[in-house]
C-alpha cells in the first residue's frame, strides 16, 4: 500500500493506477509519488495475472509538474550541478523503468499535464487524452530557467519530430487535444468519461510493451539529424534563440543542445546528456531567480498574500470608472470580462461611447481569432454602460478614477463621486505619479481612498500596483485585493510616495539612458545596450512612447514639490532641450528621439548627432548595461529603505511585470542579491565616482552590505 496511488486489478487483468496525492489540490511530481509509481508498476509487471497497466489521475488535472517549491531552494542550499543532475537521473530511471517493464502501459490523461506530468505520459506506450476538459499538454520549464529533466528533450523529438519538439520545449507552446493528436503527441482523444476504457481496450487488443525508439530501425519523424529540414530547424533555432535570449537565459540554449546532442547518440545516453544540462541549470542563479519570482512569489501574490486578516471576502458587482481614455477603457474591458457591471463615465457621451468602443475592438479581434463568439461579445459589451451622469454611479462597490494627472481635476471628480456612491464604496485613483495621501485630502472618507495603478495596455499587462495612503485602512486594501483577483491580475502592495514604486524606479531607467545621450554616448549604442541587458525596449524609445512631454511635466512638478530649480541634472536638461527648444515631444506628436515616417518603421532622429554630439571615445557595451541595471536596483533599495516597498517579493514582481526588468535577474532586488550585496555596493561606489550622486549609496545600504544582509531571506 502507498499514499499517492490507488492500485486495482480488474477481471480482465488490467491494473488501474490512479494518482491522487492526499491533501493537495493538484498532483505534483514529489519524491514520494515517483517512489510509489516505481513500486506499483513493478508490482504489476511481476504479477502474471496482470496483462497491462492503465495510469490515470484521481484529480481534475493529470499532473501539474514537479514541485517547484522544493527545487527553488537548490541554489541557496549550495546544491552542486552534479547533485542536481542526480535529481534528473532519478526521474529518468523511474520513467525508463515504466517503458521497459515488459508490459503495455497506457495513460488516460483526464486534464492538463505539464512538465514532469507530460513526461510521465510520454514514458507510457499509449496515450489517450480527454477532449472535453480544456486539457493542455506542455513543457513550461524554460520559462522558469530549467529544461524538461525527465526525458522530455529525448522523447518529444522522437515522437513528434524536431520542429514540433523545439516549439513545445523552447517556446513553451502548449498543445490542446486536437493539436496534440495532429502532431502525434497522443494516440487518440475521447470524452473524459471514456478515456480509461479506451486505454484499457488498447492494452487488451494491441498492448505493445515497447517504445518506438527501443525497436530496431527506429527513425525520427520528419527526418534525423542528417535531414536538410532538421539542419534548417537547428540553424534557424540558433538565430531565434540568440535574438530572444541575448545569451542572458541559459535554459533555452541548454535545452536545444540537449535535443541535438541526445539525437546524435543512443536514447539512454541522451537521457544522461539531458540530466547533465538540467543539473547545470538547477544549480545556477538564473533558475533560482526565475522560479522564485515568476512562479513561487507570483503565485503567492495571485493568492493575495498581502490581504489583511479579519476582513470578510468581497466581490465587486458594480464598478464605476471615471475617464474613458485608454486606461479607463482598458479597466472597463477587463472588469466586464470578469462579469462585473461597469459604469464608464466621461465628460461627453461621445468620449464615453468611444471608451466602450475600445472593448468592442478587442472583442472583434477575439472573434476573428476564434477566442470569442458573437454571443459572448454581446454579453460582455452589455455590462459596460457609457454615461456622463454621476448619478449612474449609485450602488457602486468600487470607483476607479482614471482622469488626467491633475490634482484639481482629480479632487473635483472625487467630491462629485462621493456625493452619490454608497458610504462603503471604495474610491481608487489610477494615478501613476501623484501621491495618494495628497489626493485623499479631497475625500470625506480618506480611510477608503486607495491607489490602483494599472499598466498600459490593461488587457495585456498583468500587474496592478496598490498604493496605500497614510489613512487607507485594512478593509480598503482587502476589498481592492479581492477585486484584483476577480479580474485575474497580479497585485503588489506599496506605501505612498511620489511616483510610488514602479513609476519612480522606471524613471531612473529612462533618465539614465537620456543622461548617456547627454554625455555623448551614441544613441544606437544606448538602445542596443539596454536590449542586450534584457530590457524589452531601449530608454529613448520608451520615453518616446510615454512622451518626452510627460517626463518634462513630471520633472517640473517634482522640482516644484522639492523646492529646487528645473532642470536639475543632465537628463532633465536634455528633456528641456527636446521639448522646449526642439519641439520634439514624443511619438504621439510624430517626433521625438525617433522619427516616425508614415507607413514606415521608426528610426533614430539623425538630428540627435547635432544637438547631442557623440564623444570621440565610446564606452564598452557591458558598462552601459551595468549602469542601466544598477540604477534601477539601487532606486529599489532606496524604496525599501524608505518603507515604500515592504516586501522584497513585491519589489521583484513589480519590476518584472510592471516595466520589464529582465526576468533572468529575478527582479531588481534579486539582482542585488545575485551580485552579492557587498559587491553591488562596491559597484555603486565605482559608478558614483565616475557619474555622480545618483549612484551614491546610503549609510543604511552600506551597513546592510557590511552585515551581509540580503533582501531575500
Amino acid at each position: 500500500m502507498n499514499d499517492t496511488i490507488q492500485y486495482a486489478v480488474d477481471s480482465d487483468g488490467i491494473a488501474l493506477l490512479t494518482i491522487d496525492l492526499p491533501g493537495k489540490p493538484m498532483n505534483v511530481l514529489t519524491p514520494e509519488l515517483m517512489s510509489d509509481l516505481e513500486e506499483t508498476v513493478a508490482r504489476a509487471a511481476a504479477d502474471d495475472a496482470v496483462k497491462g497497466v492503465v495510469l490515470t489521475s484521481g484529480k481534475k488535472a493529470f499532473i501539474a509538474g514537479a514541485d517547484i517549491k522544493d527545487m527553488v531552494t537548490a541554489y541557496d542550499r549550495g546544491v552542486s550541478a552534479e547533485e542536481a543532475a542526480g535529481f534528473s537521473r532519478e526521474l529518468n530511471r523511474v520513467l525508463r523503468g515504466i517503458e521497459t517493464c515488459g508490459k503495455p502501459v497506457a495513460v488516460a490523461i483526464n486534464g492538463l499535464a505539464l512538465g514532469g506530468g507530460l513526461e510521465v505520459c510520454l514514458a507510457c506506450h499509449y496515450r489517450v487524452l480527454a477532449e472535453d476538459t480544456g486539457a493542455v499538454l506542455g513543457f513550461p520549464e524554460v520559462n522558469i530557467g530549467l529544461l524538461p529533466g525527465a526525458g522530455g528533450t529525448q522523447r518529444a523529438p522522437r515522437l513528434i519530430g524536431f520542429r514540433n519538439a523545439a516549439t513545445m520545449i523552447l517556446q513553451c507552446k502548449n498543445q490542446r487535444p486536437r493539436q496534440a493528436l495532429e502532431i502525434g503527441l497522443v494516440h487518440e482523444t475521447a470524452p473524459a468519461a471514456e478515456i480509461v476504457e479506451r486505454a484499457r481496450r488498447w492494452v487488451l487488443e494491441k498492448g505493445d510493451p515497447a517504445q518506438p525508439w527501443d525497436k530496431k530501425g527506429f527513425k525520427f519523424p520528419g527526418g534525423g539529424l542528417a535531414h536538410p529540414a532538421t539542419a534548417q530547424t537547428f540553424m534557424g533555432g540558433n538565430a531565434l534563440l540568440t535574438k530572444a535570449t541575448r545569451h542572458n537565459y541559459p535554459a533555452p540554449i541548454a535545452a536545444q543542445s540537449a535535443i541535438f546532442e541526445g539525437a546524435a547518440t543512443t536514447f539512454d545516453a541522451g537521457l544522461e546528456i539531458e540530466s547533465q544540462y538540467f543539473g547545470t541549470l538547477l544549480a545556477g542563479p538564473v533558475a533560482r531567480n526565475m522560479m522564485r519570482t515568476l512562479f513561487v512569489n507570483k503565485g503567492r501574490a495571485d493568492k493575495l498574500a498581502r490581504r489583511p486578516e479579519g476582513v470578510e471576502k468581497s466581490q465587486v458587482r458594480k464598478l464605476g470608472i471615471l475617464g474613458a481614455g485608454m486606461m479607463g477603457a482598458g479597466i472597463a474591458y477587463v472588469s466586464a470580462r470578469a462579469g462585473i457591471e461597469v459604469v464608464l463615465l466621461d465628460t461627453s457621451r461621445e468620449n464615453a461611447e468611444r471608451g466602450k468602443g475600445y472593448s468592442e475592438g478587442l472583442l472583434n479581434k477575439a472573434i476573428e481569432r476564434g477566442y470569442s463568439t458573437e454571443e459572448q461579445a454581446a454579453a460582455l459589451l452589455g455590462l459596460i454602460h457609457p454615461t456622463t451622469s454621476y448619478h449612474d454611479l449609485q450602488g457602486c462597490d468600487l470607483v476607479i478614477e482614471a482622469v488626467f494627472e491633475n490634482m484639481e481635476l482629480k479632487a473635483d471628480v472625487t467630491r462629485k463621486t462621493e456625493a452619490v456612491v454608497p458610504e462603503r464604496c471604495i474610491f481608487a485613483s489610477n494615478t501613476s505619479t501623484l501621491p495618494i495621501t495628497g489626493l485623499a485630502r479631497a475625500s470625506e472618507r480618506p480611510e477608503q481612498f486607495i491607489g490602483l495603478h494599472f499598466f498600459s495596455p490593461v488587457d495585456k499587462m498583468p500587474l496592478v500596483e496598490i498604493i496605500l495612503g497614510e489613512k487607507t485602512n485594512d478593509e480598503a486594501l482587502a476589498r481592492s485585493l479581492d477585486y484584483i483577483r476577480q479580474i485575474r491580475k497580479t497585485p503588489i502592495v506599496v506605501n505612498d510616495s511620489r511616483g510610488f514604486y514602479t513609476s519612480r524606479v522606471f524613471s531612473t531607467y529612462t533618465a539614465e539612458g537620456i543622461s548617456m545621450l547627454a554625455e555623448g554616448v551614441q544613441p544606437a549604442l544606448i538602445e542596443n545596450a539596454a536590449k542586450l541587458a534584457g530590457m524589452p525596449v531601449g530608454p529613448l524609445a520608451v520615453t518616446d512612447e510615454v512622451t518626452i512631454e510627460l517626463a518634462w511635466k513630471i520633472g517640473r512638478e517634482t522640482a516644484a514639490a522639492k523646492g529646487v530649480d528645473y532642470p536639475y541634472d543632465t537628463a532633465s536638461a536634455a528633456i528641456v532641450k527636446m521639448v522646449e527648444d526642439l519641439d520634439r515631444k514624443g511619438k504621439r506628436y510624430g517626433k521625438g528621439f525617433y522619427e516616425y515616417p508614415e507607413g514606415g518603421r521608426k528610426f533614430l532622429w539623425p538630428g540627435l548627432a547635432e544637438h547631442f554630439p557623440a564623444a570621440q571615445s565610446q564606452p564598452d557595451v557591458a558598462e552601459l548595461q551595468t549602469r542601466l541595471l544598477v540604477i534601477q536596483s539601487l532606486e529599489t533599495a532606496r524604496c525599501v529603505e524608505e518603507g515604500v516597498v515592504t516586501h522584497a517579493e513585491d519589489g521583484d514582481i513589480g519590476s518584472i511585470f510592471g516595466w520589464g526588468f529582465p526576468p533572468y535577474t529575478g527582479g531588481t532586488l534579486s539582482y542585488i542579491d545575485t551580485q552579492g550585496i557587498a559587491a553591488f555596493v562596491a559597484e555603486c561606489d565605482r559608478l558614483a565616482a565616475i557619474h555622480g550622486e545618483r549612484f551614491a549609496v546610503s549609510d543604511w545600504l552600506r551597513t546592510r552590505a557590511e552585515a551581509g544582509q540580503a533582501f531575500h531571506g
